[in-house]
């Protein structure tokens, strides 16, 4: 587990782009599971490609006319047990630290996994997203 302080600022940068924090498994199943409409879920990391590509690639994205309803994070190594049922909804796809995944009506519809992300650049995540915004939301 990462110290709170440690984090705080790789957090800060998706709440502070309206991006609600998930810290219980009850509050990621409540989001993702009883959710009409879209949701996009960041599964947030310390890691390189997290603050290159990952967190900027997403904020980018939702800049698109064509968003989802809910924008939502869980933080990898913070938060263990949301972080836990947030990859329950993602399988069959493996845990993966940074991830970025689009639910519709509680149904996961477009998944970003670590390799999708890693050698990437953000605008290249965004120009992802968006595809995915404009056919879902």
């Amino acid at each position: 587990m990462y110290p709170l302080e440690l984090v705080r600022p790789m957090a800060q940068e998706l709440t502070e782009f309206g991006f609600e924090s998930l810290s219980s498994p009850e509050e990621v199943s409540k989001v993702l599971a009883d959710s009409e409409g879209t949701v996009l879920l960041v599964v947030n990391s310390v890691c390189g490609c997290a603050a290159a590509n990952a967190r900027p690639g997403a904020k980018i994205a939702i800049q698109n006319d064509s968003k989802p309803d809910k924008l939502v994070t869980v933080f990898a190594g913070v938060n263990a047990e949301a972080t836990a049922t947030a990859r329950d909804f993602l399988l069959p796809y493996p845990p993966s630290s940074p991830a970025i995944a689009l639910f519709k009506d509680g149904n996961l519809v477009h998944m970003l996994e670590r390799h999708h992300i890693e050698g990437r650049s953000a605008q290249m995540i965004a120009e992802n997203l968006v595809l995915a915004f404009n056919e879902y939301c």
